[in-house]
């Protein structure tokens, strides 16, 4: 009954009326960006978490939600449409749904990855309020031993899923923590490796360096690449699917639901694994493999019912130990801590109306998100003709406004800047950015907790090794690291990486 007391409690929190308006605008902007190649949630997250300070918490953390969720929605249909993902989650719709589209059934396949992701996210929401309390109260018995070797495992499990070589994700890992090292010491309160400049006395801003690396740095990258997109001409029609499209999307939706929340849980994995996984289990059962790619609609619904499932999922470490299982979530543990909110085992007994409101307002979101994406599709469709060259000025406008508006201070646009020339410079050489992001948001975390446990252990790092949750998760960092290094693992990695770019 408590559960049922609570989620009423969210209900009545995210069908408030500015509440309700901050879910339709997260949800709204979070299809647009979507349907908008070349942005992408972490992105626009970025670009429009200054707009959220002005916010009560639970407000602004309804808004990010949205646009993380909404957006996985939104890149379906470009997947279908246009053959473009409008993120690295939609990468494997475009396999079937463009061929589809091709075949005169753009209908059906957006209207199951619509129905798909609806379902899936659905299930999620549930799985997300019977796990997350329980796995709260046990992280309350967490120790600072359990969160160093947990913030570890994160960002070794993220740098290990990262395109590419393991040793540019550790690179871009430790120059983050390096980063998140700028600024006060925490404990002795003594200004360090700041270079004597008074903006760096507070250490690297978060909002500015995210803009620059995924606003800044992603206009640069697709101002190289311009191209036409070709829009397909062919009327849309049979949104609804019909009985035989159900039949044959059926188990491949509750199967992707299941694939895409356990592996949304799990540090770095998220929507772009379990979409890919959800594929190959459905070609693995299917009885008619060789229709995959040729138009099967198992392969669209699998796939967009993991991605949107994963992100439930990722919820789960966010709320319950605050540690974000992704760099979208990490943006929006930026956001709790700039609301004032701290998110792990005592969120829900110290916040619970930012846990109960945000939790009821997915609920909200998605049927939101159900009703814009079918009778909308036309108008997504007219935005799809919108050429970049005419998007990129807003996209920088909104960066220099939202960079400014942090602290009203020039210099957190010369760091916006100067981070997105630096994201381009290492985009363009192969360094992925989120690891480094990543590590900035969980540095102050890691060294709190390494310095607690060694004061506690009167110096002694046996206390990582002698507690078995720690020991654990230092073990399996260990593998992981140790796997990259053996040649067959790392060329199935390197194939199965490629494959989502």
């Amino acid at each position: 009954m408590d559960l049922i007391t609570d989620l009423l409690y969210g209900f009545g929190l995210a069908l408030a009326p500015s509440n309700l308006l901050s879910c339709f605008v997260g949800v709204f902007l979070g299809t647009l960006v979507g349907v908008l190649p070349g942005i992408g949630p972490v992105g626009a997250m970025s670009l429009l978490l200054p707009l959220t300070f002005g916010l009560q918490p639970v407000a602004g953390i309804i808004v990010l939600a949205g646009i993380y969720y909404g957006s996985m929605y939104g890149g379906s249909t470009t997947s279908i449409l246009v053959n473009i993902p409008g993120d690295a989650a939609s990468v494997v719709t475009c396999l079937d749904g463009h061929q589809m589209a091709l075949q005169g059934r753009a209908g059906p396949a957006l209207g199951i990855a619509a129905f798909g992701s609806f379902i899936a996210g659905t299930f999620g929401l549930v799985g997300l309020v019977l796990l997350a309390n329980p796995l709260a109260e046990l992280a309350v018995k967490f120790g600072p031993a359990e969160y160093f070797s947990l913030v570890c495992l994160g960002l070794v499990t993220l740098t290990y899923l990262t395109q590419g070589s393991i040793m540019r994700g550790l690179a871009m890992a430790g120059l983050g923590l390096f980063m998140s090292l700028v600024g006060q010491d925490i404990v002795t309160g003594k200004v360090r490796f700041n270079f004597g400049l008074i903006a760096l006395q507070d250490g690297f801003g978060l909002i500015p360096v995210i803009m620059g690396l995924f606003g800044i740095s992603e206009v640069l990258i697709n101002l190289e690449g311009i191209s036409e997109r070709i829009i397909l001409k062919t009327k849309i029609k049979n949104l609804l699917p019909n009985k035989e499209d159900w039949r044959k999307s059926a188990l491949p939706i509750g199967r992707g639901t299941l694939i895409g929340f356990f592996l949304g849980i799990l540090p770095g994995a998220g929507a772009i694994m379990s979409s890919f996984l959800a594929y190959a289990v459905e070609k693995r059962f299917s009885r008619n493999p060789e229709t995959f790619g040729k138009g099967a609609i198992e392969g669209v619904a699998g796939p967009e019912s993991a991605n949107n499932s994963a992100t439930s999922g990722a919820f789960i470490p966010l709320f319950s130990l605050g540690i974000p299982a992704s760099i979208s979530t990490a943006v929006l543990l930026g956001a709790f801590m700039i609301h004032g909110v701290q998110p792990g085992p005592l969120l829900v007994v110290q916040h619970p109306e930012v846990f109960w409101g945000t939790v009821a307002s997915m609920y909200v979101g998605n049927v939101l998100l159900l009703v814009l994406n079918l009778p909308l599709i036309g108008i997504w469709v007219q935005v799809l003709k919108v050429p970049y060259r005419t998007l990129f000025p807003f996209i920088l406008f909104f960066c220099l406004i939202g960079a400014y508006s942090v602290n009203m201070d020039t210099s957190d646009i010369y760091m916006m800047l100067i981070f997105g020339i630096l994201g381009y410079v290492l985009r363009k050489l192969q360094y992925e950015p989120a690891p480094l992001v990543l590590a900035l948001v969980l540095g102050p975390l890691l060294e709190r907790s390494l310095r607690q446990a060694l004061i506690i252990s009167d110096g002694s790092p046996l206390v990582f090794l002698t507690r078995p949750i720690s020991a654990g998760a230092l073990l399996l960092s260990l593998l992981l690291l140790l796997s990259a290094t053996l040649p067959s693992l790392q060329k199935r990695r390197t194939l199965t990486l490629s494959d989502s770019e």
